[in-house]
C-alpha cells in the first residue's frame, strides 16, 4: 500500500485519492465552490494546511468522501 504525505504531517492512501485540484484555479468554477461548501457542511473538509491552502485532494474510501485542504501545491504533491 503506497501513502502521499500531503503536509503537516498528514498521510493519505494513495488508491483514495480521486483529484489533486489548485485552490485558487478551481474555486472560479461555480460547481468546485459548491462541492467545497457541501464538504465542509457534511464535516467532510480536513484542514492539514500550516499556512493558507494551496490545493486539495479529494479522496474517496469505502464510500465515504474528504476533501483535505494542503498548503503544498498540486505540483508538489504530484513529486512526492
Amino acid at each position: 500500500m503506497s501513502y502521499m504525505n500531503i503536509g503537516g504531517g498528514n498521510v493519505i492512501r494513495r488508491s483514495s485519492i480521486v483529484a489533486v485540484c489548485d485552490i485558487d484555479n478551481t474555486t472560479c468554477s461555480r460547481a468546485t465552490r459548491e462541492l467545497l461548501a457541501v464538504s465542509e457542511k457534511n464535516g467532510e473538509v480536513i484542514n492539514a494546511a500550516e499556512d493558507l491552502p494551496r490545493s486539495f485532494i479529494l479522496c474517496e474510501e469505502g464510500g465515504k468522501r474528504r476533501v483535505w485542504l494542503s498548503s503544498l501545491s498540486p505540483a508538489a504533491l504530484s513529486r512526492r
